[in-house]
């Protein structure tokens, strides 16, 4: 399967070319390749009976050489007489019908449709670069003297406005337009400028096309891609160009402090394949000598954990993988991969080209895995919601062996939006049903999974008593400073205001297991209303219920209005804000005049459990850090400030612990699987 590298680097500045232009100076011809480099696309294109064109022919050896070939028809045009007069006097005995004139590319003397090729080799590049106006002018008259079927082939380096320019031109004309990308040029001498090569191919046609026809080819011989739009081919363009330099980077040197990562796509279709994240060892690590370099393949659906997806649990997968570099293969979605031999046969080519310098030719690659597995991913759904973006509802196997589903707003690849496991309902029930006998229930073991397909007794459904978030389980645990569970509040509701659904997990869990609990949900985007209900299992009542709309409107409304109070007030949030990252909650939930509406909204005995980074505002604030994550969980109370965590507060979670399972009888599917107190152990005080 043919692949196309893709990254995400920019390659369009002005003030690149214009240096660019400068430094090649005299060696322009060098940064284009010769004959041999050229011919396959040439004799592809160019028939040796056909009349040809060679526009700013120079002094390019170029037409010599296909002149010995057998192309005799060739006519070499140059606005400079010294050139010209000097390539003359170079050939006149040798090659007796192989001519060259003194003319203006942008007016030339000859007939209409005299020609059936015209060859321009960086003659478009250099004039572009001077005055677009000239250029157009010489394109016009390529189109002018060019016969029905003639073609226009250009060997260009795609400075953007140029080959923009070019490819616009002929769109409008009516005429078909292919463009190759040759890969790198012959001569690398000056690395900064290691560019690949691309051959546009235009050809004319008796009527202009209805429908524009723009198409992308990888090499000489790969199949052609076809784009919709200039922007897109100009993309491309722009994604191989820093794909050349990338490599041409990594070739020559390491650098612990950077990971450069690009994306490598399906040719025929352009869809993602894989994304390879480089991650060199720093400066003094002892590495073995014969470490060079590895392939880390991640197991399909495991791209989003601490150790893939962040740069410093990359950082910790190369200490212990301890390779001088490592690439780290990600595989992306609705991709099909046959098994683990298949995909090294597949990358093996790509990936060589990023090995670090020094290594010795015939070293063998190690590729590295979990398990030797590819591991396993499903897309059930996918839709675009018109808030966030593109997102993905998958299965996905975790580390432990379990299956997962997750939501995914692509916008942000590295963020699961939602989770939730996996569980066979008839397995379950069976295994409930065994432990009416038993006195005290305790949380059970997670139940083996398999693929939906090999599971017997029907389809998986979400584990609604486990909660894969590990800020969920701590707003959970805070509940512990209410008093939940206790005699003194035996039959006391508890009101809770949850600020974003997600896939409805948490305020699930808090419906069927904390005893009087009633949920009422804020969520703003109703299209993840509609996945938590198709895909997670959501299901609001009289006392879970979910209202659409923004939250800070929702809390600032209520407040003012008056007559509202909560014992508990969630949020679980992002932003919206990809320049954020992983930051949670937004910056508008946690500026103080916010916090003091929430506050008055908290009953006596009230608690705010934020997912986020602030302090202050509330005379009691516990946090909690969340293992592999930026963000923290604060646990506020409008109770005395303290030094440390009281003890009461440890006892109070023993209380909710059995409270949470004896309040499971409604649900006799499941049960809480939850350590209160190992949670509440980890508190700090804020």
């Amino acid at each position: 399967m043919s692949l196309l590298p893709r990254t995400a680097e920019e390659f369009s500045s002005a003030e690149y070319w214009e240096r660019f232009f400068k430094k090649r100076g005299e060696k322009a011809f060098e940064w284009y390749g010769d004959y041999n480099k050229l011919c396959g696309m040439l004799h592809k294109y160019i028939k040796p009976r056909d009349k040809v064109l060679v526009v700013g022919c120079g002094n390019s050896e170029l037409s010599e050489q296909l002149y010995d070939v057998g192309y005799r028809h060739l006519t070499n045009i140059d606005i400079s007489e010294t050139v010209v007069n000097h390539m003359n006097q170079k050939n006149a005995k040798q090659r007796p019908d192989l001519t060259f004139q003194t003319v203006d590319a942008t007016q030339t003397p000859y007939e209409d449709g005299s020609y059936q090729a015209v060859l321009d080799k960086g003659t478009l590049d250099a004039m572009a670069s001077q005055e677009g106006a000239l250029a157009g002018r010489m394109l016009a008259e390529v189109g002018r003297v060019l016969g029905i079927g003639g073609r226009y082939v250009c060997v260009t380096l795609a400075q953007e406005s140029v080959i923009k320019l070019a490819v616009e031109h002929f769109i409008q004309v009516g005429w078909a337009v292919r463009l190759h990308c040759l890969g790198d040029p012959e001569s690398q001498e000056d690395s900064s400028f290691a560019l690949p090569v691309f051959v546009l191919v235009c050809t004319k046609f008796r009527q202009p096309m209805p429908m524009p026809i723009l198409e992308m080819c990888q090499g000489e011989d790969g199949i052609p891609v076809r784009l919709p739009m200039v922007a897109d081919l100009l993309s491309v363009v722009r994604e191989r160009q820093a794909y050349a330099m990338l490599r041409q980077r990594l070739r020559t040197g390491t650098d612990a402090t950077s990971t450069p990562s690009l994306t490598l796509c399906h040719a025929p279709t352009g869809r993602p394949r894989y994304t390879l994240t480089v991650q060199d060892c720093p400066p003094g690590a002892k590495v073995p000598r014969a470490n060079h370099f590895a392939i880390f393949i991640v197991p399909q659906g495991r791209e989003t954990d601490w150790l893939y997806g962040l740069a410093e649990g990359r950082g910790q997968l190369a200490a212990s993988a301890n390779f001088r570099r490592l690439v780290v293969v990600a595989m992306h979605r609705e991709q099909e991969y046959t098994d683990m031999q298949a995909v090294q046969s597949e990358l093996s080519p790509m990936v060589m080209e990023l090995a670090p310098p020094g290594m010795p030719a015939n070293q063998k690659v190690p590729f590295l895995s979990v398990g030797g597995e590819l591991g396993w991913r499903e897309v059930v759904s996918h839709g675009t919601s018109d808030l966030s973006g593109q997102y993905s509802v998958e299965d996905v196997r975790g580390e432990d062996g379990q299956l997962y589903r997750r939501l995914v707003f692509l916008g942000n690849d590295g963020l699961v939006q939602s989770e939730s496991r996996l569980t066979n309902p008839a397995a379950a029930a069976s295994s409930q049903k065994n432990k009416k006998s038993r006195r005290k229930a305790k949380p059970s073991a997670p139940l083996p999974m398999t693929t939906p397909s090999q599971t017997p007794g029907g389809a998986l459904e979400v584990d609604k008593g486990y909660l894969c978030c590990a800020h969920h389980r701590v707003m959970v645990a805070g509940l512990a400073m209410l008093g939940v569970g206790t005699d003194h509040n035996k039959d006391v509701p508890v009101s809770v205001l949850l600020v974003g659904l997600g896939g409805g997990g948490l305020p699930q869990f808090l419906r069927d297991f904390v005893p009087g609990a009633r949920v009422e949900v804020v969520e703003l985007d109703p299209a993840v209303l509609e996945v938590a209900q198709g895909w997670f299992g959501f299901t609001p009542d009289d006392r879970l219920t979910v209202t659409l709309g923004d939250g800070l409107e929702h809390i600032n409304n209520i407040e003012r209005e008056g007559g509202h109070q909560y014992d508990v007030i969630m949020f679980d949030v992002d932003s919206k804000d990809p320049s954020l990252g992983m930051s949670c909650p937004p910056p508008a939930f946690v500026e103080t005049a916010f916090l003091e509406r929430v506050g008055n909204l908290l009953t006596s005995r009230g608690a705010s459990l934020v997912l986020g980074r602030v302090r202050g505002v509330f005379p009691r604030v516990l946090s909690r850090g969340i293992e592999g994550e930026v963000n923290e969980v604060l646990l506020c109370s409008r109770g005395t400030r303290e030094t440390g965590v009281p003890p009461s507060l440890l006892k109070a979670g023993k209380t909710l612990q059995v409270a949470l399972g004896m309040n499971s009888s409604r649900t006799a599917t499941c049960i809480p699987q939850i350590d209160i107190t190992e949670l509440l152990e980890d508190l700090n005080v804020a």
